[in-house]
């Protein structure tokens, strides 16, 4: 527990941040289990559609600092190599 008013308020301003970062966080995650659904189903042009906007989520995700840039392109880059084994 905070012992001082300055304490006390980045408790309050963390908590913010983090309710904040949850929707975005959420959303990123689903669009990723999105893809990797439709690769599992073997749907190539679904998981093509798919991975855009996961792409796009992650990317929105690094901009707004909720994940590191190397986080972010790992994750697409994961999401791309499952997708393009199902191209071959």
């Amino acid at each position: 527990m905070a012992n001082n008013p300055q304490g006390e308020k980045r408790i309050r301003i963390n908590a913010d941040k983090r309710e904040r970062n949850i929707e975005p966080r959420s959303d990123m995650r689903t669009a990723a289990k999105r893809v990797e659904k439709a690769v599992r189903n073997k749907d190539v042009d679904e998981a093509k559609r798919l991975l855009q906007t996961a792409t796009s989520k992650i990317d929105k995700a690094v901009q707004r600092g909720i994940i590191h840039k190397n986080n972010g392109n790992r994750k697409k880059s994961k999401l791309m190599q499952k997708v393009n084994s199902l191209v071959k």
